[in-house]
């Protein structure tokens, strides 16, 4: 979004206080220098409106329910699953997946929020409902590690175990709605080759509700901008003079996502739920 385009952006009701305050604070920077923007704000530490205190409600609902397409958090040969976690801010992500008998590995650019993980990762206790309660005492957690790089690099997968075939679990929740939308169809695509063959992508889709001409971060995430974007991971999509995603018929091509599930999560933090009603959605995602 062009500089002019962001400052002339009308402040929407369906737009938090949070919101429009981060939305300036990127305002009129490049987007190579988010990452900085990002670090400064965890360096500050008075304002992480992104940090709701613990995991998502709806993937704490989804990962008790182990749905089939979850499958067992072990492979055949006992070992571990893999669960990756970009973003993951303060790390409640990677100790949710652990309970639940994953390694989780999460990734953060900003070397302060990789500290902010750190600290909290030392003693994340049971949770507000005892979500990070060890869920198979014979199995027992599995480990959590905090990463720092870019996501769109492999510098950081050294200390992940390298990527090899991929992360079993992949779960994105608010690092999409961070990222310019210059930067989707890379995003898209890294996440095809981030996933193991037979892995799984999770995503929390939020914002849906936030009117796309507002502007980010966090932007506008429509159910919509995923469809398109895993239609053909790596190529652009279309958008309206509004900035919404436009919906195409382009065929899919060999590197396609397939969305197996998708639901409206009857649980999710509360900046997802306007006048009563959950706006925030789940899909779920695997290799065509």
């Amino acid at each position: 979004m062009s500089t002019s385009a962001a400052n002339s952006a009308s402040k929407s009701p369906l737009s938090t206080q949070n919101q429009d305050r981060l939305r300036t604070f990127f305002e009129g920077h490049s987007t190579n220098a988010h990452p900085t923007r990002w670090d400064d704000l965890w360096k500050a530490g008075d304002f992480l409106p992104w940090d709701r205190g613990s995991a998502n409600p709806a993937l704490i609902d989804t990962l008790n329910a182990r749905p089939p397409w979850l499958g067992a958090p072990t492979k055949p040969d006992g070992s571990r699953k893999r669960a990756l976690v970009p973003g993951c801010g303060k790390g409640y992500d990677l100790v949710l997946f652990a309970a639940h008998e994953y390694d989780a590995y999460g990734i953060e650019i900003s070397e302060n929020a990789a500290k902010a993980a750190e600290n909290w990762l030392k003693n994340p206790e049971e949770g507000n409902e005892g979500e990070y309660k060890t869920r198979e005492e014979k199995v027992g957690k599995g480990v959590t590690k905090m990463l720092i790089g870019d996501f769109f690099q492999d510098d950081w997968a050294t200390e992940a175990g390298g990527i090899g075939e991929g992360f079993d679990v992949i779960y994105d929740n608010t690092f999409l709605s961070a990222l310019p939308p210059s930067l989707r169809a890379e995003w898209a695509l890294r996440m095809t080759h981030l996933l193991a063959p037979d892995g799984i992508l999770i995503c929390l889709e939020f914002p849906t509700h936030k009117p796309a001409k507002t502007g980010g971060p966090p932007w506008s995430l429509p159910s919509v901008v995923y469809t398109e974007l895993f239609k053909r991971p790596g190529e652009g999509i279309e958008y309206d003079g509004e900035g919404n995603v436009m919906e195409s018929g382009r065929p899919e091509s060999e590197k396609a996502l397939t969305r197996i599930a998708f639901w409206k999560p009857e649980r999710t933090h509360q900046v997802g739920i306007i006048n009563g009603d959950v706006k925030d959605r789940v899909s779920v995602w695997k290799h065509k």
